[in-house]
């Protein structure tokens, strides 16, 4: 009857010492618990405000912040945009026929006494030994459209090179968005962990001191350290996740490796819509990739109108002058002569033909692979809302989960201290809670992340407005 009496006295101040789970928020109540004690397989990181010794600096941002970074620093934006400016290039290349060509000659020969050119030509010009210097310039008069579609087949190129950047940009946006809600998800995590491996630690001590009195069993004890153990690992995996996302991070922005960040929350978005059918014609309307392919179709059209030029005559004419201050008394002492020629093709074994019907083919399916890029981005668009909207019900789902979690830890904890229940049943509802305070930590940051990829999908990410854009 004594033993009796002790252990229900024992069990109502263990019942009133022991912290609950109110103790052990998760990402939605910033309110902190009181300050842990320390644990030998813990540190403090970014989520403890102090930073590790490795750390070189530390850096505030918000997400603007953290996308415009990235935009300025990351190397794919800068490949896109050098790519960009050399397609611009080929379109000088082409203008370049439209100019004319003046180029300077300095020429000497020395010959054989009468020599002429025998082989080699059907005209046999004599051989004059003689120094000469002057100039030949060559001017294309027309060439029935080619040079023009050419040129325009150029400029068309370049458009959608710089589609292709402004995808780079958008890619961009993306990554460095979600890399920045993986930080934030890693450092609710670690928080959950850190709060876990607390309570764990002071149950643990609270089991061991009343085994002492023979008030629990050994088994007890064994049961309490196999989960503290078990909170132990959950923590340093958390804490090398959040090292690994803030080294993410760090490369999307280009930024050395070893920079921790104090990154703000996010207000979260407004939930999307129903029907994702706006959003779709959006979509193809924005898309940056949709319009370079468009341009790129257009393009291999103007190759095609230019390739069928070939079939038509060109018109250049050309003109030379110079001086000829040593040579023989059968060569002037200088010369010029202006003229034109028109040159008509009649026969080249098909090769007109076959070069046109390769452009025209060739610009048939560049038309398919439009067509099947919308296709595909009409299924990222759906694809993308319905796993927006799952990610919506998981964040009410798990706040939900881990509120009967708790209560039922609470019964748990109730009941084993009253010696009705074992610590079988107590380490089944420890789990069971740490699982869905997990949940609940990560579900926020997986929706504004999948947020994120709905305004991608639709080319509307911006770094000004990237969740709210649509």
């Amino acid at each position: 009857m004594t033993k009796r009496i002790i252990f229900l006295i024992a069990a109502a101040l263990l019942v009133r010492s022991v912290p609950s789970h109110a103790q052990l928020p998760g990402p939605a109540t910033p309110a902190a618990a009181p300050a842990l004690p320390p644990s030998p397989l813990a540190g403090e990181g970014a989520a403890g405000g102090k930073m590790p010794a490795s750390a070189g600096s530390s850096l505030p941002l918000t997400l603007a912040e953290a996308q415009k970074l990235a935009l300025k620093n990351n190397p794919r934006i800068s490949e896109a945009l050098l790519n960009a400016a050399a397609a611009l290039e080929v379109r000088s290349q082409y203008r370049a026929a439209y100019l004319p060509t003046l180029q300077g000659n300095l020429t000497g020969v020395i010959s054989d006494k009468g020599s002429r050119l025998a082989a080699g030509g059907l005209n046999n010009p004599v051989l004059y030994n003689r120094f000469a210097a002057g100039v030949s310039l060559n001017q294309m008069v027309t060439d029935f459209g080619r040079t023009s579609q050419l040129v325009d087949m150029a400029r068309l190129k370049a458009d959608a090179q710089n589609q292709l950047a402004e995808q780079s940009r958008q890619d961009v946006l993306l990554v460095t968005g979600q890399a920045y809600f993986e930080v934030l998800r890693a450092q609710a995590v670690l928080k959950v962990a850190r709060k876990t491996v607390a309570a764990r630690q002071y149950l643990v001590d609270q089991v061991s001191a009343l085994a002492k009195n023979n008030l629990k069993t050994e088994l007890d004890v064994s049961f309490a350290k196999v989960n503290l153990g078990d909170a132990q690992m959950m923590l340093v995996q958390a804490e090398n996740s959040l090292k690994a996302s803030q080294a993410q991070l760090a490369a999307v922005l280009g930024l050395p490796g070893d920079i921790l960040f104090r990154l703000a929350e996010e207000p979260l978005p407004a939930q999307l819509a129903g029907d994702p059918e706006p959003l779709i014609r959006q979509a193809l309307r924005n898309r940056p990739e949709l319009k370079g392919r468009q341009l790129e179709e257009d393009a291999a059209q103007k190759f095609v109108q230019a390739e069928h030029a070939l079939h038509y005559p060109t018109m250049n004419v050309m003109g030379a002058a110079g001086v000829v201050p040593a040579g023989q008394k059968q060569v002037d002492d200088r010369y010029g002569a202006a003229g034109f020629n028109i040159s008509v093709p009649i026969f080249n074994g098909g090769l007109f033909k076959a070069r046109e019907a390769e452009a025209r083919l060739k610009a048939q399916a560049a038309r398919e692979r439009l067509d099947d890029l919308e296709v595909r981005v009409a299924r990222d668009v759906r694809v993308a809302c319905l796993e927006e909207k799952t990610a919506y019900r998981k964040v009410g789902m798990s706040e939900q989960l881990q509120k009967q979690a708790e209560t039922a830890f609470d019964l748990a904890f109730s009941r084993y201290n009253l010696g009705l229940s074992s610590i079988v049943e107590l380490s089944q509802a420890q789990l069971n809670l740490t699982s869905a305070q997990l949940a609940f930590a990560s579900a926020k940051y997986e929706w504004e992340a999948k947020r994120l990829n709905v305004a991608y999908q639709t080319g509307a990410l911006t770094p000004s407005s990237p969740l709210t854009s649509s």
